[in-house]
Order: structure tokens, then sequence, then C-alpha cells
């Protein structure tokens, strides 16, 4: 992973911790439960924006890499990775 990538997946994943520990202290509050859900589905969408983000980097550097190398096997292994991580996250 490149410094260009890196930084701001970091940046962006402490502002993630940031706002979990904001929802931490929102059900100590008791707060009300539709101003939790709303700052809930914020850190899901920001963890969204940082799965893309990897997502991308992985295709473009590792799945690229792989399919250039020409080594037997290698495109393969990149293909049934993303594949698993897609089930993963679609199930």
């Amino acid at each position: 992973m490149t410094s260009d990538t890196k930084k701001p997946l970091l940046q962006r994943l402490r502002r993630i911790e940031g706002q979990v520990r904001g929802l931490q202290k929102m059900v100590e509050d008791e707060r009300y439960c539709a101003e939790i859900l709303t700052q809930i589905a914020s850190v899901e969408q920001a963890l969204g924006a940082v799965g893309s983000i990897l997502l991308r980097n992985h295709l473009h550097h590792c799945v690229t890499d792989a399919v250039r190398t020409g080594k037997p096997g290698e495109a393969e292994k990149k293909y049934e990775e993303l594949v698993r991580l897609f089930e993963r996250h679609y199930r």
C-alpha cells in the first residue's frame, strides 16, 4: 500500500474511531434510539468508504500485478480471493 493511500485511510479510521466512542457515550447517556441509529448509519457509511478505497487499491496494485506477472495460478488466486471477499460482504 502506498503512503498516498495509507495516510488518508488512517485519518478516516481515526475519525471512525472517534465516532464509535461517541456512540458509546450516546448509549451511556441513554440518548434517543433514533439519534444513535443515525450515528450508526454514519459509521457504517464511513467504513464502507474505507472498504471501497482499500478495494480499489487492491485491484489496482495486487490484482493487476498478479495478472501482469503471468505466473501460473496467481491471477486465479486473486480472482478467488475477490470472490470470497464479495461473498462475505453480500451475504
